[in-house]
């Protein structure tokens, strides 16, 4: 009799695993489908660059130095290359290489450069655009992923999956949806919700943690995003406020895109892996604690939560407020060069939307810490808590 029943019982839960596989596969699909049409968009061409091409080339020889007696570099660099890319490949171009600090490159010989070219006939105008650094992005990436799977093990390829998961939302998903003309806020608040479930779906599974954990990642993001323009409505600061509005209201004058709300969907989408590993941190203490006594009242597993997420929140905000910080140590550093009077300083357009920034994000964190524990305490409480529940 208990054998039948156990085999009924394991009949079931294939049956549940099945379908659930089965539910899983066809949102995936659908998510594809959804990402594909989105990215069907014709782009409006803002800078002509046609027989313009960027390709790859080796130095084999300077031909003219501009390295001064003191050290310093003046005027360009005449160097000689060989084409690796494009239709002059296997061909040996004499090109100059500018001395600036954003474009061209101090080149030696058998140095990769990317070369920006222009071909018409037989003439060809071209110049050293930059050092080819793509392998360089490339390995050290593989180098970091390679390190969070054999340091995480299973739970650290799981963390490789959500950050590639992540990534391609914010390319394929958030900056196609905000160049159709929705919402910056919108857009973010929905990546954030997608890439949250995913990453929280492959650390957990189908759990009540991953509910809890979600929902209030959720929930401190976006009252991250509500704090913002609150500051903002009271400071008088706004999107368009920012060092490059000129170049991006090019965007609105062609497109119609809302940059103005790129400011407040930058800063949901900045904070949301201090408020993920906030939600996460408390859900699991959360889940630890009531499993290990399941007579906690409501009010002593909220307690308990509290005392738990109350370190975690203290040093996360501290995170926080120093990555805003350290994004802006240039700014800083010249205002404290230039020794710029206090008024000037706290009331520049520069500073409030870094202290915006860190204030907001630090919002997000600090109340998303009692929401998620009440979170955790509704879903936890009176459930036989198991390994995977």
């Amino acid at each position: 009799m208990n054998q039948m029943q156990n085999k009924n019982n394991a009949g079931l839960r294939f049956s549940r695993k099945a379908v659930w596989r089965c539910i899983l596969g066809l949102i995936i699909i659908l998510f594809g489908i959804f990402v594909y049409r989105l990215n069907q968009v014709d782009k409006t061409e803002l800078v002509v660059r046609t027989g313009q091409t960027f390709e790859k080339a080796e130095v084999t020889e300077i031909l003219q130095d501009n390295l001064e007696d003191n050290g310093t570099r003046v005027g360009e660099q005449k160097v000689r290359v060989r084409m690796l890319t494009g239709v002059r490949k296997g061909e040996e171009l004499e090109i100059t290489s500018s001395s600036g600090y954003l474009f061209g490159a101090v080149c030696k010989v058998g140095m990769k450069v990317i070369v920006m070219q222009s071909v018409a006939g037989n003439t060809t105008i071209a110049s050293v655009y930059t050092q080819d650094r793509e392998w360089v992005v490339y390995i050290f990436a593989a180098l970091y992923l390679l390190a969070l799977c054999a340091i995480g093990g299973r739970q650290g390829i799981k963390g490789c999956i959500g950050l590639v998961f992540t990534f391609f939302c914010v390319i394929f998903v958030y900056l196609p949806m905000i160049y159709r003309n929705i919402s910056p806020f919108g857009s973010a608040v929905f990546v954030c919700f997608i890439t949250t479930l995913v990453t929280m779906y492959m650390i957990g599974g189908a759990t009540r943690k991953t509910i809890a954990a979600t929902a209030g990642t959720v929930a401190g993001v976006v009252i991250a995003g509500i704090s913002a323009q609150l500051f903002s409505m009271a400071s008088g600061i706004t999107g368009y406020n920012v060092s490059d509005i000129e170049t991006l209201m090019t965007l609105w004058n062609t497109n119609g895109i809302q940059v103005g709300g790129l400011l407040f969907s930058g800063l949901l989408i900045s904070c949301l892996g201090a408020v993920m590993d906030v939600a996460m941190s408390v859900c699991s203490s959360m889940y630890e604690i009531y499993n290990q006594n399941l007579a906690m009242s409501r009010a002593q597993l909220f307690k308990a939560g509290m005392h738990v997420a109350r370190d975690m929140m203290g040093t996360d905000s501290n995170t926080l407020i120093l990555a805003f910080a350290g994004s802006s140590v240039s700014m800083l550093l010249l205002d404290y060069a230039y020794d710029l009077p206090y008024q000037q300083i706290i009331n520049s357009n520069n500073i409030g939307i870094a202290i915006m920034q860190g204030l907001a994000g630090s919002f997000g964190i600090v109340l998303s810490v009692p929401l998620t524990v009440l979170i955790c305490t509704v879903l936890y409480h009176g459930k036989i808590v198991r390994k995977n529940s």
